[in-house]
């Protein structure tokens, strides 16, 4: 996982309330057991039409989603998220999240912001006219701005996720925090006991 301070970059205005995970990822590309080329099936069926957002140009390589409400809603597959990341996306903008999507994004260094509905509109709204707006998430002060707009407000994170965040940490590099605990502790424990496989 990569450190996430501040994300500075253009928006991708997606103006669907509801989306659950099975469409952001379809079933069919469950199969795979890497954690990598999800980014081919985001959104799969929606891009079959040729006027979804996705396909559109000017919104070419742009980091951040700008969703519509109750994002990430159904089924817990990280897959959702995975799908995300690989497509290019470093952070998702909504109104409401899924709390077991929200939970499986911040483990994975997606960053999903809470913030207003009115605020999304006004981001669509000004993204539709000019895909270049600029849209800023501070981690470290929690806040997501588009100055040219005069937008700036807060978005909810709690402090451990935001030292997640600060430290690009997850899960497997929490518990390496603790190596030298972890190796005084096993070399310590009677050798008929199981233990860790050393290479």
């Amino acid at each position: 996982m990569q450190q996430v301070r501040v994300l500075t970059g253009r928006g991708v205005p997606m103006r669907r309330a509801d989306v659950d995970t099975d469409q952001i990822i379809p079933s069919d590309w469950l199969k795979r057991v890497e954690r990598t080329g999800f980014g081919a099936g985001l959104f799969s069926e929606w891009r079959e039409s040729s006027d979804f957002v996705l396909n559109q140009s000017r919104y070419e390589g742009a980091p951040i989603l700008v969703a519509g409400p109750n994002f990430g809603t159904g089924s817990s597959r990280e897959h959702a998220v995975w799908a995300l990341q690989d497509y290019g996306f470093q952070a998702v903008l909504s109104s409401r999240f899924a709390d077991i999507f929200r939970n499986n994004s911040t483990k994975t260094g997606l960053l999903v912001a809470t913030i207003p509905q009115d605020v999304i509109e006004r981001l669509w709204d000004a993204i539709d006219e000019d895909p270049n707006v600029e849209i800023v998430v501070d981690v470290e002060q929690r806040r997501v701005a588009a100055p040219q707009l005069g937008i700036d407000v807060e978005f909810p994170l709690d402090d451990f996720t935001q030292y997640r965040f600060l430290h690009g940490l997850d899960d497997v590099g929490l518990t390496l925090q603790h190596d030298a605990d972890i190796t005084r502790y096993e070399s310590s424990r009677p050798s008929f006991r199981p233990r860790l496989a050393t290479a």
